[in-house]
């Protein structure tokens, strides 16, 4: 086969045949396609689209490119959530925790930063000495001594996918619904899971800007995972403000920390309790949603929830005293307010140009070989309906370089429109939610 033959049939519109797609994922992965002509494949998906036929070729190679996990030993349920990428997105990190304290295992595979939405890996990674790089062998260890580990893509675990997931980021192809369900469900259903919980984000943080676009993602994502055998739900949520307060590494994880004290911000806590009871739900733990949350508050109130983070972090090497104390998490070195030129109501919120500020503070990658800066990011005061007087803080961004303030200061202004509306308000935290009615059977 001659790939830029495949190349041009995708750029114009054409259909490429199963054994097409495993040629190409297969070469890529073993360095036979150079990232170049990868690259124009990842955009041809991107301006053509796929037919299911393809994305089932696509999903299913990818996730065969490496090992499949099995794990027959342990007993419970086997769930993960994941989400489509936001702002502040940082639920993860209480939900992993949460999930394995009631019970369930949680085996979950994570990505890094990608255009302006923030990673859970560099997250966790901003916790000092917390080791993301386990090998199959330890991941299956940390599960079953604690019920919840959080590992990014090993050699092992879907390789087409973590090669492919770092040049859609620096090739302007992340958009893609294809490439992002293919993404998604490879790396999930490589780890032996027997359910997922989808998060599918919508608004202007989001890479789906509108519900149609974001919907459509989600009935991607659930036929196939249940095409391959998968119990799965997508939550279609709201993006259209950061979620909670925190913009940045060392910065999110502090405020998971709260949440899992019982406190935090609202919005962050209760999206937590709702993805918290469908992932008890979907694993047969609980009858109904109701029960679900009620076992969550449960076990963040009576702290189980804490320690079983504590647990996990101690295990993958990390200094679990970041939970007694967030101050030895990485700080930087200077903060300054960014103040609202105008007085009145927060009606509106460019929340991508947020998350870009943060990436070019240095909390993500510009480009593909960047390092990260776990220190920097931005912590939200005005939110939407907030009021604000002339002079009043917006937000203030923490950051370690003047230049890198100067570039990232005129984002954060032009995010924020300030009106004279008494009120705004973002849609709704969680609005619909796509494959509960085809649970029913599954579940029983």
């Amino acid at each position: 086969m001659h790939v830029t033959d495949l190349i041009r049939r995708k750029r114009d519109g054409g259909e490429l045949k199963r054994n097409e797609i495993e040629f190409l994922i297969q070469s890529y992965t073993r360095d036979d396609i150079p990232d170049y002509q990868m690259s124009a494949m990842l955009m041809a998906v991107l301006l053509r689209g796929m037919t299911r036929q393809e994305l089932a070729a696509l999903t299913e190679t990818m996730l065969n490119s490496g090992q499949v996990l099995d794990f027959p030993e342990l007993k419970a349920a086997k769930v993960d959530k994941h989400s489509t990428g936001g702002v502040g997105d940082k639920t993860s990190l209480v939900l992993a925790p949460v999930v394995a304290a009631g019970g369930l295992y949680v085996p979950m595979i994570s990505g890094r930063g990608l255009g302006h939405t923030g990673g859970t890996l560099d997250k966790l990674e901003s916790i000092p000495g917390f080791n993301v790089n386990l090998s199959v062998a330890d991941f299956r260890r940390v599960l079953g001594e604690c019920g919840a580990s959080m590992i990014g893509q090993t050699a092992e675990i879907a390789p087409a996918d973590k090669r492919i997931y770092a040049l859609r980021d620096v090739t302007g192809t992340v958009e893609s619904p294809y490439l992002i369900c293919a993404s998604i469900m490879s790396k999930k259903l490589a780890e032996g899971i027997d359910a997922l919980v989808l998060d599918v984000k919508t608004g202007s943080g989001a890479f789906m800007k509108s519900e149609e676009d974001a919907i459509f993602l989600a009935e991607l994502m659930v036929e196939t995972g249940q095409r391959l055998g998968k119990r799965v739900v997508a939550l279609i949520t709201s993006m259209d403000q950061p979620l909670g307060r925190a913009v940045g590494n060392a910065l999110e994880v502090a405020e998971c920390i709260d949440v899992l004290d019982g406190k935090g911000p609202a919005d962050l806590r209760e999206l937590c309790l709702v993805l918290a009871a469908w992932m008890f739900l979907i694993g047969r733990r609980v009858a109904t949603l109701e029960e679900g949350k009620r076992l969550a508050e449960s076990l963040i109130a009576s702290g189980k929830a804490s320690e079983k983070f504590r647990e996990m972090i101690g295990l993958q090497g990390g200094n679990a005293a970041v939970l007694d104390n967030p101050g030895l998490l990485p700080q930087a070195k200077y903060q300054v307010d960014i103040v609202s030129p105008s007085g009145g109501v927060v009606t509106a919120m460019m929340v991508e140009q947020i998350g870009t500020a943060g990436v070019l503070l240095g909390g993500g990658r510009e480009k593909k070989e960047d390092a990260v800066d776990p220190a920097v990011g931005i912590i939200v005061h005005k939110k939407l309906g907030d009021t604000v007087a002339a002079g009043e803080a917006l937000c203030t961004v923490h950051y370690n370089s003047a230049e890198r303030l100067e570039r990232a200061r005129p984002l954060i202004l032009q995010s924020y429109t300030i009106g004279t509306k008494t009120s705004a308000q973002a849609r709704p935290l969680v609005g619909r939610v796509i494959g509960s009615e085809t649970l029913g059977a599954a579940m029983s």
